[in-house]
């Protein structure tokens, strides 16, 4: 059994720690909300990078498919991009352990800006799809490595007393930039220089926070790695898999993390003809349930990051999410079903309500690395993992189920496995003397408020 490794002591106690007092107004305002005063520039960075990324979010599949290129060719292009990003989701962690999470951000923003580039000069212009699998398709491992990199440095740097507050401020700028602010973008430039300059616009606002990111953070630990990654790189590499044994409840918490998500990608794929070819709403209505989702989402991450500092990291996750996911999603089904497009108030209530539950798997970020105290960035690899399989989980369930039991039955099942995730966050618990010292932190910080 490893051996449990209590939190560092300059970081915990009835003392905030030095580095986490902020001297100028600015700085305690900062510290007020819950941003991290010595990460803030990272926080920025990642808004406007995700803004960056998710300009393509709403268009480039339209677009290609009316560049003459098949919707099973731009479906394999996606597919690879998925797998890459995927990929990159466990790189993110286990090379922040390798190199550092300031030279894995950097990794991620390079790789971006270099095959965006390559995308837009050589592959559009020759319409090849072989080249547009290897530019956009390996571009796929930029933002995981940028901004789940960043996660990695939130992680192992802030104060546990505030920890749920970082990452919902973390996932706040991820999922407000990508696709909120991202699709809004574009949907202002695309009209007025068309869809190519909205892409070099991308490019430009990723290299922008990038920019702000790594330019601004000064906060040393982002420069750390692991003592045994010079002498022992392949094995600092891969203990981010082997922990998922090692300690069984960091392999849970892949698992609930694989499922946080997973309906959110099949519900893509399925409802959008469940709600405009058998309910018969509009284009236009569906879009709005969409918002009504993304929105509350956004919102939703930030309050219930911060609710979950006072309340329970766990006790969040296991009954918002789990519980809570259940029935939204049950309710997404079934408002639209009854009620039909000529009342949209309760659909919309229903699709706010499932932004809203989904948000409170949140504070998972937060509990993961303190499941493996002694090696927080092998456990966020293995979070980030679970991330990237639920892009292939929750439309999986659709191809298994949709044709025998209908849209019904997978819904069903997206309800039934986000009760399983709340059975296995039960099991999510911290070592006693481990919570102890959180708890002792969540109470200094409450004082020094």
């Amino acid at each position: 059994m490893a051996q449990t490794v209590l939190l560092d002591p300059t970081r915990v106690g009835d003392e905030i720690p030095h580095e986490e007092r902020p001297r100028s107004a600015l700085g305690r305002f900062l510290s007020r909300i819950g941003i991290p005063p010595a990460l803030a520039w990272g926080f920025a960075g990642v808004l406007i990078f995700m803004t960056g990324d998710g300009v393509e979010s709403g268009y480039l599949s339209p677009y290609l498919v009316s560049m003459g290129f098949t919707e099973h060719d731009v479906a394999l292009l996606f597919t690879i991009y998925g797998l890459s990003a995927a990929i990159a989701a466990w790189l993110s962690g286990a090379l922040s352990d390798l190199w550092g999470a300031r030279r894995v951000m950097l990794t991620g923003l390079a790789i971006w800006g270099l095959l965006q580039v390559g995308f837009l000069l050589v592959a559009l212009p020759a319409r090849s799809l072989p080249l547009m699998l290897l530019f956009y398709g390996i571009r796929g491992f930029g933002y995981p490595l940028f901004a789940f990199g960043f996660l990695v440095w939130v992680v192992t740097t802030v104060n546990p007393g505030r920890l749920g507050s970082a990452v919902g401020w973390f996932w706040f700028c991820f999922t407000g930039g990508m696709p909120t602010l991202g699709s809004v973008f574009a949907g202002y430039t695309i009209p007025h220089i068309g869809p190519i300059a909205t892409l070099w616009l991308a490019l430009g606002l990723v290299m922008l926070g990038g920019a702000m990111a790594l330019g601004g953070i000064r906060e040393k630990h982002g420069n750390v790695h692991a003592a045994t990654a010079d002498k022992h790189p392949l094995k600092t590499l891969f203990a981010s898999l082997s922990i998922a044994w090692e300690r069984p409840k960091v392999g849970l918490g892949c698992i609930v993390r694989a499922i946080d998500t997973s309906a959110e990608f099949g519900f893509l794929v399925c409802l959008p003809l469940y709600f405009m070819h058998d309910l018969h709403f509009s284009l236009g209505q569906w879009l709005l349930v969409l918002q009504a989702i993304f929105i509350s989402n956004v919102i939703w991450n930030l309050l219930f990051g911060i609710l979950s500092d006072w309340l329970s990291w766990r006790g969040t996750v296991m009954l918002g999410g789990g519980v809570g996911s259940a029935i939204s999603t049950l309710l997404l089904y079934w408002c639209p079903t009854h009620f039909g497009p000529e009342h949209m108030l309760p659909t919309l209530f229903a699709g706010a309500l499932y932004g809203m539950t989904l948000a409170a798997y949140v504070p998972l970020s937060a509990l993961m690395p303190y499941l493996a105290p002694d090696d927080k960035p092998a456990a966020m690899s293995l979070l980030n993992l679970g991330a990237g399989a639920s892009v292939w989980i929750g439309p999986a369930i659709v191809y298994l189920f949709e044709p025998r039991f209908g849209i019904f039955g997978v819904m069903i099942t997206y309800a039934g496995i986000y009760l399983l995730s709340a059975c296995l966050a039960w099991f999510l618990t911290l070592d006693p003397a481990l919570q102890a010292e959180l708890d002792r932190s969540r109470r200094a910080v409450a004082r020094s408020k």
